[in-house]
Formats: structure tokens, sequence, C-alpha cells
């Protein structure tokens, strides 16, 4: 598939359960809609309880949805073609202890129908070396820390080839050269076309990586579009520093717009400051996310931004 093509497109999902205290219908989902390209990177944000999980449930229909429908591969529903050419990793996923990393990919590489037994082999080694687990392959799964099993259970998402990858919180367990090894490794499978759909709670990680994000609030769309447009037209500031004539030590201020910028070096210049730096501040992706995802005043159902 080309770039512009979606990989998956969900229309209009909804999910409601029933509380286990009360017994009042709660809506998990309300009406959520978005679309995935093939070869993006795409970060699912949210607070807990937004729907992240429930959402990853009803699309790979391990729950079942009241209401909307998915796209996948340009097919409605998720066939048996759609389930070969998705890779997945859960936020709690389950390991068969006694499996070695080997078999453990094996395993899966062989139900996956994707690979034949000659290249599957080739592929376990490549990516137990890919996820730096080369020295534990043959060693059970069992004696695995919590960071090895994160990483084994990423090179399982990945071991078929998938076209789609759909990630819950991938950098659980890591420390940090963890991280940013899973990262070279989400960005090198996105360069070979593959779509990455990930949910995360490091916020720095999905800014980094992330050409576009899906943020929910309480069950509802509140953001669908690029990152950089979310992050340019949301929040930016601008910072002037100067000297003044006579005085010692720079000062500086912090404007909103780049016509405040020049109204003010205008002034400074005609009093006799010399201007020593202007630049950009803009926020960073946490920051926005705070505002957007625990304010009060930010209304859900925002149209898709940045196309």
């Amino acid at each position: 598939m080309t770039s512009s093509e979606n990989v998956l497109e969900v229309r209009g999902l909804r999910k409601s359960y029933r509380s286990p205290m009360t017994r009042k219908k709660v809506e998990a989902l309300k009406g959520v809609s978005f679309n995935i390209q093939a070869g993006t990177i795409t970060g699912f944000l949210g607070a807990n309880g937004a729907g992240k999980t429930t959402s990853i449930k009803c699309l790979l229909e391990l729950a079942f949805a009241d209401a909307g429908e998915t796209i996948w591969f340009g097919k409605p529903g998720l066939s048996n073609e759609a389930k070969s050419k998705i890779g997945f990793l859960p936020e709690r996923p389950y390991f068969y202890e006694y499996l070695t990393g080997s078999e453990f990919l094996r395993f899966y590489g062989q139900i996956s129908g994707r690979i034949s037994p000659r290249d599957l082999e080739v592929r376990v080694k490549q990516l137990l070396s890919r996820v730096g687990l080369s020295h534990a392959g043959e060693r059970p799964l069992r004696g695995y820390s919590k960071g090895m099993l994160q990483r084994i259970g990423i090179a399982q998402a990945l071991i078929h080839r998938p076209e789609f990858v759909i990630l819950d919180e991938p950098m659980t367990g890591l420390d940090p050269d963890g991280r940013h090894e899973v990262r070279e490794i989400i960005q090198e499978v996105a360069a070979q076309g593959t779509a990455v759909f990930f949910s995360s709670h490091l916020l720095p990680d999905a800014e980094s990586l992330c050409e576009r994000l899906v943020i929910l609030k309480k069950g509802e769309l509140i953001f669908n579009g690029r990152t950089d447009a979310l992050l340019s037209d949301l929040a930016q500031t601008w910072q002037l520093i100067w000297t003044a004539p006579g005085e010692s030590g720079v000062k500086q201020l912090e404007l909103s717009s780049l016509t405040e910028v020049q109204q003010k070096i205008d002034g400074l210049r005609k009093a006799g400051c010399e201007i020593r730096n202007v630049s950009m501040k803009r926020a960073s992706l946490e920051e926005v996310f705070v505002k957007m995802a625990f304010d009060p005043k930010s209304e859900p159902g925002a149209p898709e931004v940045g196309r």
C-alpha cells in the first residue's frame, strides 16, 4: 500500500459496559472515528479511562462494539485475511513461560501463515538480534526479566512482517536504553511501509516518534491529525532577549505573537537597545496534552487537523 492509503478506517465506534457496582450503563466509547495511513506512526493518547484499550479491543474484535464499523485494508470488517496482516502487542501480554525465546517467536510465526519455515528461522534470529536478545534466545521465558519479556513481545508482533502493528504501551518495563532501541525499531518498521499505531503514557516518546496523533477524552475524540499541527496551533510563544544601553546583563520577555515581537523590537531599537536573540518557544506535547485531557473547558469532537 502507498503511504496515502488507509490501512484502517474507524467510523462511529461505540461501546458501553454495565458497572459491576451500580449496574448502570457506562459509555466507554462515544462515536470515535479516525483513519490510519500506511507507513505512518500514529500515537494513541488519553488519560487512564479515556477508552484507548477498549478501542483497541473493539478494533481487534477482542470485545464487540455496540455500533460503528471498521474498514481494514479497504474492506469492511476484520476478516481472516486482514488478521494475518496485523501484528499486536497487548498491554498485558500472556507468555508461555516454558517456551524459549526462539520457540515463542517460531510458534507465532507458524500460526501467522505468512512466512515459510526456512524464512522463519532467519527471521527469528534476525529479530532476537534486533531486540537485543540473541544471548537469551534459548532460555525459557520464565527466566526473562520484565524488560526482556517486553522486547520478546515486540519481536512477536513483528515476526510475520505485518502491514499494520498495534502496540499497547510498548515502552512499559524498559530502561532508557531499551526505550531508545524500541523507538528505533518503530521508525525502521514504518520506513518499510508498515503502519504503527501505539498507545503510550510516555509523551516525550510519542512526540519524537509520531507523525500523527489520535487523542481521546472520556470516550470521545478530542484530536485527530498531525502532531506538528497540534503543537504549533495550540501553544507557542516568542522569546525576545536584548541589552539596554548603559546597563549590564540581558533582559528577556515572552510574547504571544510575531506581531508583538516586531512592535517590541521597533521600540527597543529606537531606545538604543541591542537585540541579542529572537526565538520561538513551542510547548511540549506533554504540556499540550495535559491542557487538553484534563482541562474541563476542552471540548471533544475536534475536527481532523493537518491532513
